[in-house]
């Protein structure tokens, strides 16, 4: 491996050891008071990114929980949202029904998880326990899918829920827990906009 990809997966793996406790406080500060939660969530903040001012298209290759391969190039063409999660974080289960009913509400707009923890099984047992329709990149093991994107809005909590334009730029982003479905609801309709 070349010295930049071994640098970008441990900075990705530095990301996630931190990523999924109280926004203000370590993972030692929670050792210290006993509350241990094991996790740093993002503090719910949103961005929106204008269209001129987007990184480059992300691409990728990367295996479903189902087995199935799935790719970037799937997509084109299509306004879709990525959700980065794994089964033991508490904002993800919090934020998974939500994220299944909309994924039913916006038929036409294409959802996928992203487990950067969790095997195949672990993932649809938790897709099958909070009725999510649509199957997850298992992305523990390569990381490759957080490393596509980490180049233009890097995940930098678990959860992240992104929402990719037609063109495979990130336009959006929710950094931690979904706190109402609306926010997500009024950025897939301001990208679906687009150009229409």
């Amino acid at each position: 491996m070349n010295r930049r990809l071994i640098a970008a997966i441990v900075a990705v793996s530095a990301l996630l050891t931190v990523s999924c406790s109280s926004p203000n406080e370590s993972l030692a500060e929670q050792y210290e008071n006993g509350s241990e939660e094991g996790y740093i969530s993002g503090d719910g903040s949103t961005v929106e990114i204008p269209a001129s001012e987007r990184d480059a298209p992300v691409s990728y290759e990367a295996v479903l929980d189902t087995g199935e391969q799935v790719s970037s190039s799937d997509f084109d063409g299509s306004v879709y949202v990525v959700n980065f999660w794994y089964s033991s974080c508490p904002p993800c289960r919090l934020e998974a029904p939500d994220l299944a009913e909309l994924s039913v509400q916006f038929a036409d707009v294409p959802f996928l998880g992203v487990n950067v923890s969790d095997t195949a099984e672990t993932a649809r047992t938790f897709a099958t326990a909070w009725g999510v329709p649509y199957a997850s990149v298992v992305d523990a093991k390569t990381a490759g899918v957080q490393l596509a994107f980490a180049g233009s809005v890097p995940p930098n909590a678990v959860p992240t829920t992104l929402v990719v334009d037609r063109n495979g730029k990130v336009a959006a982003r929710i950094s931690g827990l979904i706190r109402d479905p609306s926010i997500l609801e009024a950025m897939i309709d301001s990208v679906v906009a687009e150009g229409q």
